[in-house]
């Protein structure tokens, strides 16, 4: 984990259901805090004092929280975005015991070699497939990492691939077993991609025809139920 320490002061919120708009029109945006069972705490921040600690934090760096008066380790449960203009308008935290293991969600990402920005594969103009970028895990707030690595100079040639397994995991922290084998990034040629791609398309033109098949032969079957109806009401 990251040795910087992310405060924020929060302010409480009295304005709640849909009169939170208000809030986000002068630059606000609302936020909750649910501690442990008790009553959620409804507060609020300035967009960006918010935003930037989104931005650094994501949802396992945790955060120090200041609210009426009192202090909170919290780590991000959520954050909701307006769509079209991609803004942040609500967040909501999850106050953690700094003693208790928490699960919280870790991005991966590829440790090169010195001086590199790329797998060998890639360097040899081959395809890395990202499988999986980012994974849960258990550790107490203290001990959550910001990232999982791993060594991307095992990715060299077709086939190549790394797993969860050889992801490099820090003391105190904890993965699930069954998740050991997972792919987290597989080597492949263009040639590969493209027909498997193509492959993948035949079979969606193969599957219209066969659906529309089916709904004509449903139709037929249908038409003497009907005919058959209006004749035994016709007798």
């Amino acid at each position: 984990m990251s040795d910087d320490t992310l405060t924020l002061e929060l302010e409480s919120r009295q304005v709640t259901g849909k009169h939170v708009k208000q809030l986000r029109a002068i630059g606000t945006v609302p936020a909750v805090i649910h501690d442990h069972g008790k009553t959620s705490i409804n507060v609020q921040a300035p967009y960006l004092a918010l935003y930037r600690m989104y931005q650094r934090a994501g949802k396992h760096h945790p955060v120090q929280l200041v609210a009426n008066g009192k202090k909170y380790t919290a780590l991000i449960k959520s954050a909701t975005f307006e769509p079209k203009k991609n803004q942040l308008t609500h967040i909501v935290f999850n106050a953690v015991n700094r003693n208790q293991k928490v699960e919280a969600e870790v991005p991966i990402r590829p440790r090169y070699a010195e001086g590199e920005d790329a797998t060998p594969a890639e360097r040899a103009s081959l395809i890395v497939l990202d499988q999986l970028d980012a994974i849960e895990v258990r550790a107490v707030p203290d001990k959550l990492p910001d990232v999982l690595y791993y060594d991307a100079e095992k990715l060299r040639e077709d086939g190549d691939h790394v797993t969860v397994a050889d992801l490099e995991i820090p003391d105190g922290v904890e993965i699930d077993e069954e998740m050991t084998n997972h792919p987290v990034a597989t080597v492949t040629t263009s040639a590969a991609l493209e027909a498997a791609n193509a492959a993948l398309a035949g079979e969606a033109e193969t599957e219209q025809p066969m659906a529309k098949a089916a709904e004509e032969t449903s139709d037929a079957t249908a038409a003497p139920s009907a005919e058959a109806e209006t004749e035994n009401k016709a007798a």
